[in-house]
């Protein structure tokens, strides 16, 4: 099982950053929380998705949790 961490932060101007540390360039801005979210697992499981195809990673199940 693959589990990873999102974390959250807000910009200034009222953006929400989600990135998950552990996939490097897994990071996205989202006009609300929520939107962040569903924008980072869907990013994250595309990185995933390629690691898997190269063969670098096989996902079994793949599980996100919110910071």
């Amino acid at each position: 099982m693959m589990e990873f961490e999102i974390v959250f932060d807000r910009e200034e101007d009222g953006r929400w950053i989600a990135e998950i540390e552990s996939l490097p360039g897994v990071l996205v801005y989202g006009a609300t929380k929520e939107e962040a979210q569903s924008k980072v697992e869907a990013l994250a499981l595309r990185v995933i998705a390629d690691r898997i195809e190269s063969e670098q990673s096989t996902a079994g199940v793949v599980r996100f949790a919110a910071a």
